[in-house]
């Protein structure tokens, strides 16, 4: 019999009682914590957070109003529009006031047993409405005697300890994949170099009339957003959302285009292998005929990285990020032989398959060892109540 059964003989053999969430967890509103300036810079060195998928929005320098938190004494930071959350134990500033700080209730249960039990609801919402009060704070959850939570805290950090690791090799990793990729893509001055309006068609996304409904029912052409570059990566065969080919004004883009994000999202690209459409936030670059043969498809695709900070760095002035586009057009692209351009390419196939593959290396793992964790977390925190 494990630590954890015996426990469980011993102190709650009959069921545990069923607790609001909000009768374990507390919350505080992080006004106070909110950042002066968002000029992030990597040179300071008190990180702004949201609790969404990001976590990390940048770092700055400001000196007051600094959650502090630490290893002795964490909290958890709760997306009150979302119900996303991050286990925070190092000093840190939020981007806004859409979140709450949650802690313990003194003697109630411990933090971490209601972090893992955060992840055992896997509550989500897609409504513009704050969670915690009315919603989240209302769910029953097991609460079992405080030796017992431990003992299941211990198991669970065991999991996650674990893919920690795993998740900072990664990051590692593709650290030195970025360095690697910036090395061979840079080239001297005497290459050959071409400008994006030379050597593609350029075409702006855009989002077929809502208010057609037979343009988004029964859609066989895909519709891409930045959500699909999110939720798939940077190649990509198919959208989460697909039109009908009427919704097209012209004809669709073309299989092979690169769409580059120059406004709202700033920074992103993807490859499209099949014909599509995409939204207004991208600008679509389709290889013109007379370049099919002299550039990689591929090649281009790594390139797009050095173009996308370039856009970062070369925005229009005012209330809505958006790319000079004068500047866009002129960006460059070294013309260099087209077997140097698939060596590179290869190189950089490899070091990306390692980073970013989800079917094998480092990401698999990683995906592996998470369903272990959820299937022993949900088993482990499955109670009878308690009569």
């Amino acid at each position: 019999m494990s630590r954890l059964e015996e426990l469980i003989q011993e102190l709650c053999s009959n069921g545990v009682e069923y607790c609001k969430v909000g009768d374990i967890a507390d919350y505080e509103q992080p006004t106070k914590y909110i950042v002066e300036s968002t000029k992030y810079s990597d040179d300071f060195n008190i990180p702004v957070l949201t609790a969404g998928q990001t976590f990390i929005l940048g770092y700055i320098n400001e000196t007051h109003g600094i959650y502090e938190a630490s290893k002795e004494n964490p909290v958890i930071i709760f997306d009150d529009f979302t119900g996303a959350f991050k286990w925070v134990d190092f000093p840190f500033k939020v981007k806004s006031s859409a979140m709450k700080i949650i802690h313990t209730k003194e003697n109630k249960a411990y933090l971490r047993y209601i972090y893992h039990l955060m992840g055992f609801l896997n509550y989500k919402s897609d409504e513009h409405k704050r969670l915690w009060i009315g919603i989240y704070s209302e769910f029953l959850v097991p609460v079992p005697p405080l030796s017992v939570q431990a003992e299941i805290v211990r198991i669970l950090d065991n999991f996650t300890e674990l893919t920690a690791e795993l998740t900072a090799e990664l990051t590692a990793r593709k650290k030195q994949y970025e360095y690697y990729r910036d090395e061979l893509l840079n080239f001297d001055e005497d290459v050959d170099y071409k400008t994006i309006e030379e050597i593609f068609d350029i075409r702006n996304g855009y989002t077929p009339s809502k208010n057609n409904v037979s343009f988004w029912e029964n859609g066989e052409l895909p519709w891409f957003r930045m959500e699909d570059i999110r939720e798939n990566g940077r190649i990509l065969s198919s959208a989460i959302q697909q039109v009908t080919l009427e919704a097209a004004k012209n004809k669709p883009f073309s299989a092979n285009s690169i769409i580059v994000s120059t406004s709202a999202t700033i920074g992103e690209h993807a490859l499209i292998k099949v014909d599509f459409l995409c939204n207004q936030r991208f600008t679509c670059l389709t290889l013109k005929k007379e370049y099919q043969n002299k550039f990689d498809i591929m090649f281009l695709y790594y390139y797009c990285f050095k173009l996308d900070t370039f856009c970062l760095s070369n925005l229009n002035k005012g209330n809505f990020a958006s790319v000079d586009m004068s500047k866009f057009y002129r960006f460059k692209i070294p013309l260099i032989n087209i077997s140097e351009q698939k060596q590179i390419v290869s190189i950089l196939d490899r070091f990306d398959k390692l980073c970013n593959d989800i079917s094998e290396g480092l990401p698999a793992e990683i995906a592996a060892r998470q369903k272990q964790y959820e299937y022993y977390r949900d088993k482990l925190l499955t109670f009878k109540t308690c009569k």
